[in-house]
């Protein structure tokens, strides 16, 4: 249907044929041409893409991939003569809602470490961008890398080699930012200890650059709040295969994590004053209203994210031992004040007993109003600490719905 030149095997349709324009519409391409090696030595050839490829040299088969989860990068290790023709073909195909097809190469002698540790020497500020790619996580990936087996991370750590150029960058003396592009927690303790500013960013899309550029450059102030918690190493948490909740996220673990669930950080900070229940007691069909003050100390204007969390101390049956109940998210200017309030329902201090039934037991709560989850050093409300409450419920079981 379409034949033509391609300067570069570099395309990402964003989920719609090139040739029809329609989304999800199967289509198929075959490039030919020829490599020629500029210098005699040890390649690595290979190609990213999705739903399916192909790659020959000379007729001899160096990567295929065929799947329907992500799309991935495979290569392989090759000789090549300088100034040699090798016949080159790339066959693709498309079956999915993510076209896309990239054909790679590197050059013999390539140090990647020397660049990035070269131009660092020569700037004054370090921001250095690492983490994970979904082409590392994801669902039954041909992954062969230390920390992954098959999409599935064996480790938490950052990968060895990305670890390992963050120190020497640091060794350099500079001033650095670690900014992190992740699906998941990473345990970067190291990090913690000797970089002074980490900024999460998740995969963040395609505007990820410019809004991190705000951040870095003070034109925005962050407010968001991690929700997972980033725990220490894979021995806080208990064998994957077994599936019971126990040292499980937030609500659950026991341990000290790295950052808790509910963490985050901002330009200006943030106290906690005036907690208030409508009641100390309630009865199981009632609603109880918490509120409290939440004032801006710092010297500029931010978002600060509001968390209310409760604990059933007097559970017939395991229970978390906090659980997030609801959160609001204000922005206040220096030295504004604003009060924020939550209603708990029945079904929020409501758990499953030993019949499968939803009940409200009598018994008594905590709750806890501040920027963050509560931890056992929190004694007061104020430079970021948790205001703590209490009721009670009173009256026999009651099923609600």
């Amino acid at each position: 249907m379409l034949t033509r030149i391609d300067p570069l095997v570099d395309f990402a349709w964003k989920g719609r044929s090139p040739l029809t324009g329609h989304t999800a519409g199967r289509f198929a391409v075959r490039w030919t041409g020829s490599l020629v090696a500029p210098v005699t030595g040890t390649y690595q050839l290979g190609v990213s893409g999705f739903s399916g490829y192909t790659l020959t040299l000379d007729n001899e088969q160096i990567v295929a991939y065929e799947k329907i989860h992500h799309p991935v990068t495979q290569t392989k290790e090759l000789k090549l003569e300088a100034g040699r023709f090798y016949g080159l073909r790339l066959d693709y195909v498309n079956r999915g809602l993510d076209p896309q097809v990239r054909l790679l190469w590197s050059v013999p002698g390539s140090d990647h470490a020397i660049d990035p540790v070269e131009m660092a020497q020569r700037a004054e500020t370090v921001v250095m961008v690492m983490g994970l790619s979904p082409a590392l996580e994801g669902e039954e990936m041909p992954v062969q890398v230390e920390g992954f087996a098959g999409g599935d991370r064996t480790e938490i750590k950052l990968p060895r080699p990305q670890e390992e150029l963050l120190r020497r960058i640091h060794a350099l003396g500079k001033p650095i930012v670690l900014v992190l592009l992740n699906g998941s927690a990473l345990a970067v303790n190291w990090a913690d200890e000797h970089v002074p500013a980490i900024v999460e960013a998740w995969y963040p899309g395609q505007a990820g650059g410019d809004a991190i550029a705000d951040v870095l450059f003070g034109d925005y102030s962050p407010g968001g709040r991690l929700p997972v918690t980033f725990y220490r190493s894979v021995e806080d948490l208990p064998p994957f295969e077994d599936y019971s909740m126990e040292d499980r996220t937030y609500r659950y673990f026991r341990g000290e994590p790295l950052y808790p669930f509910g963490h985050g950080l901002s330009y200006t900070t943030f106290a906690y004053t005036n907690l208030r229940l409508s009641a100390e007691t309630i009865t199981p069909y009632e609603t109880l209203t918490v509120s409290a003050d939440v004032r801006n100390t710092g010297d500029r204007a931010g978002d600060e994210v509001v968390q209310l969390y409760t604990s059933d101390v007097a559970a017939s049956v395991p229970v978390p031992i906090w659980q997030l109940q609801g959160f609001e998210r204000v922005h206040l200017a220096p030295g504004e004040t604003k009060t924020v309030a939550f209603t708990l329902t029945p079904r929020q201090f409501s758990i499953i007993d030993e019949a499968g039934r939803r009940v409200v037991e009598p018994g008594g709560f905590q709750v806890t109003v501040g920027g963050r989850q509560p931890d056992p050093g929190d004694t007061a409300g104020t430079d970021g600490g948790v205001l703590f409450g209490a009721f009670t419920v009173i009256g026999g079981v009651t099923e609600v719905a």
